[in-house]
């Protein structure tokens, strides 16, 4: 399937995803229409967890703000591995709004399956993803980086 992508530029390098649209069509509509509206531009990745995930998307930089709506969950087959991009949210299964995560590995990712909705996956620049991994943090517990990367521009790609 030629999916659409994105490409996501940080101060740590750029990498580029593909959306999957047909296992988590609302999910990539939400990140499709958040995109377009420069809604990540300046937003960073506010909590690292060194070989779990890094997360973004949070218009507040701490994990509390979200675009004002939620989206309802899509659950799929798509395992959590290295680069998937998964949705973000509270207890609530239905609670995701903008901000997503890249998993960094399976092995501590295996439980998020069926659980968190996969809508995504990093086809280049996964370097970028690492390096933004390897930030330093102020509070491991926590995943809170001394200074947050940051994405400096968002933008959906043409059409293949």
């Amino acid at each position: 399937m030629n999916y659409p992508t994105a490409t996501v530029e940080t101060d740590h390098g750029t990498f580029e995803v593909e959306l999957w649209t047909d296992v988590a069509p609302g999910h990539a509509a939400n990140f499709t229409k958040l995109v377009s509206k420069g809604f990540y531009d300046g937003l960073s990745f506010h909590r690292i967890l060194p070989g779990f995930v890094i997360q973004g998307g949070c218009p507040k930089g701490d994990g509390t703000g979200g675009p004002g709506w939620n989206v309802k969950a899509e659950f799929n087959e798509r395992k959590h591995e290295e680069g998937v991009l998964s949705m973000a949210r509270s207890g609530d299964p239905d609670s995701a709004g903008s901000q997503f995560f890249v998993c960094l590995g399976r092995d501590h990712c295996k439980h998020l399956d069926k659980q968190y909705t996969a809508f995504g996956k990093v086809t280049k620049g996964i370097e970028a993803v690492r390096a933004i991994a390897a930030t330093p943090l102020a509070s491991a517990r926590e995943g809170r980086p001394s200074k947050a990367p940051r994405m400096t521009k968002v933008r959906l790609n043409a059409a293949k």
